[in-house]
């Protein structure tokens, strides 16, 4: 029974920490986003001032390198913030069950 009390603690404190590393990952996420939007805005308004046909400017600007890197860095801080959310998930899921082996214990199951 000491053991499923210490997991409960243990992922309890799991739990918590997660919910931070969440924020932390939410922050990243919209931040990497803004940052490839705005970037991407500005080249697509100095594409056009050059002159490039508007059929054209989505695609050449999103083929810039610094653009392409800026897309990664937002779909890695994307990843990073639904495994966070996945994790989160899963130690809840893991809780429930050691509180349910509590009480199985506790009823003598």
């Amino acid at each position: 029974m000491q053991i499923l009390i210490t997991e409960i603690e243990r992922l309890r404190e799991e739990l918590n920490n997660t919910v931070g590393e969440l924020r932390k990952a939410g922050y990243e996420k919209a931040k990497t986003e803004y940052t490839y939007r705005v970037a991407l805005a500005k080249e697509l308004l100095i594409l056009r001032d050059r002159g490039l046909p508007a059929t054209l400017t989505n695609d050449v600007a999103r083929g810039n390198e610094s653009i392409a890197k800026l897309k990664f860095n937002r779909d890695v801080a994307e990843t990073n913030y639904d495994a966070t959310l996945e994790k989160l998930r899963a130690t809840k899921i893991e809780l429930g069950i050691v509180e349910r082996q509590i009480e199985a214990t506790r009823r003598g199951e």
